[in-house]
């Protein structure tokens, strides 16, 4: 179905400190990702490229009757997992959380309530508080290797940043996407108050350019680390099983392909992409990446293991029929250029550059699906505030159960396709709520 911009409320609150969707089924078959399920008893209380410019119902309980003697009373039933909402339309109410960013790129939450973001052309990271808007460097060895081992050139340079979670095999250890001299890389290290260790490599050899470097890292339901591939400017790899480049990867915290991959000796998960810069996950386990396109669509995919995403045979839909995943949105690339994406209960969101918008792309059935009618209409926000690069769901807020959700926004005016205002770039926190 077309897209469409929704006219929506947004309000703009300054802290007093400053520092077309696609109807079209695919027919490849889904991934069904373990999400882990905890049991709660009721007796327990409680970057064409990157160019310019029913809710689930409460559980009610009940006093349990007084049984007469010898009588046994049945245990409470377990609540249900939350699940996905449907929610048309919502309003955002954005407010600054801090300024002065040089074309910021990474974003990750760190477990004291901070968070992580990596600077492209500094080739540095620098932690922010969100309470406050103050922004610390990050030093020691695996700073300096960033910066002195990194070759920052057009779109590539320090990308995309991931911090283990605490339940995983790597709790608190940092994942960053770099561009070296030899191509681009994955490294680890280890991030104690603002130093950061020497860096260990993962993954190497992925091949690089000055565009479509893909970027991203992020951290599955199943606990293993999704990196994000670009073509770099060598449209035949996306196809090539045997190459890096044009592809989603899976590997373990050390760098090995992760159990379970379609090919047990490789780390390549989907092929056919020909720059994902952003790879998430809803509460049913269900995997979406953003993917620019190059003249004509951008897109939003539902990912599966082994699926090919068509590049550069196809861009956007008509695949299917040949054996390729079809996306279940698309934009005209003047409207997107996709970048970083964060998914709610209620939707996915997604960082547009080009189109300077954080388009919301709602779920239209609270069972999940692939197919493109699973996803609505897309809805346009935060249309005022320039390039947006990433986007990610704040973790110290719950997910309402009517669809509520807060996400920190980076915006990317200074990354030089923008036009940068006095303050760039930005660090945005955006509380979205069903409209009406």
């Amino acid at each position: 179905m077309p897209t469409r911009r929704s006219t929506v409320r947004t309000t703009t609150v300054h802290r007093s400190t400053t520092p077309s969707s696609s109807a079209r089924r695919s027919s490849v078959r889904r991934a069904v990702l373990a999400v882990a399920v905890v049991a709660l008893l009721a007796a327990c209380s409680d970057d064409g490229g990157e160019g310019p410019g029913p809710t689930p119902s409460a559980t009610t309980t009940t006093d349990a009757p007084t049984g007469s003697p010898g009588t046994t009373t049945p245990p409470p039933e377990p609540s249900p997992e939350p699940g996905l909402v449907v929610v048309p339309e919502v309003r955002a109410d954005v407010a600054e959380v801090a300024t002065g960013l040089a074309a910021p790129w990474g974003l990750a939450a760190l477990a004291d309530g901070t968070l992580l973001v990596s600077l492209r052309d500094e080739r540095a990271l620098v932690v922010v508080d969100p309470a406050t808007g103050a922004v610390e460097p990050v030093t020691g060895p695996g700073a300096d290797d960033l910066r002195d081992g990194t070759v920052a050139r057009g779109e590539s340079g320090l990308l995309g940043v991931a911090v283990g979670p605490e339940d995983g095999a790597a709790p608190g250890e940092v994942f960053v996407h770099r561009t070296a001299p030899g191509g681009n890389e994955v490294l680890r290290g280890t991030l104690t108050g603002r130093e950061l260790s020497a860096l260990t490599p993962l993954v190497q050899g992925i091949p690089a350019a000055s565009t479509h470097d893909g970027g991203r890292l992020a951290f599955g339901p199943d606990g293993f680390l999704y990196v994000t591939t670009g073509d770099a400017q060598q449209r035949g790899a996306a196809q090539d099983p045997g190459a890096l480049a044009g592809k989603v990867l899976r590997v373990t915290v050390d760098g090995a392909p992760a159990p379970g991959n379609p090919d047990p000796a490789s780390p390549v998960w989907s092929l056919g992409h020909r720059n994902v810069q952003g790879v998430a996950w809803d509460v049913t386990g269900r995997m979406l990446a953003s993917e620019f396109g190059q003249d004509t669509f951008d897109e939003l995919n539902v990912v599966v293991p082994g699926g090919n995403y068509g590049w550069p045979e196809v861009e956007g839909t008509g695949g299917a029929g040949a054996g390729f995943v079809d996306p279940v949105t698309t934009w005209a690339t003047s409207d997107a250029s996709p970048s970083g994406l964060a998914v709610t209960r209620e939707a996915a969101y997604l960082a547009g550059l080009r189109g300077q918008t954080l388009w919301r792309v709602p779920f239209a059935s609270a069972d999940g699906g692939a197919s493109a009618d699973a996803f609505g209409a897309p809805q346009a926000l935060l249309t005022d505030r320039g390039r947006l690069r990433a986007v990610l769901v704040d973790p110290a807020t719950p997910l309402g159960d009517d669809g509520s959700a807060a996400l920190y926004v980076l915006t990317n005016n200074t990354d030089g396709r923008g036009d940068p205002r006095d303050g760039d770039d930005r660090l945005l926190r955006v509380t979205v709520t069903p409209a009406g």
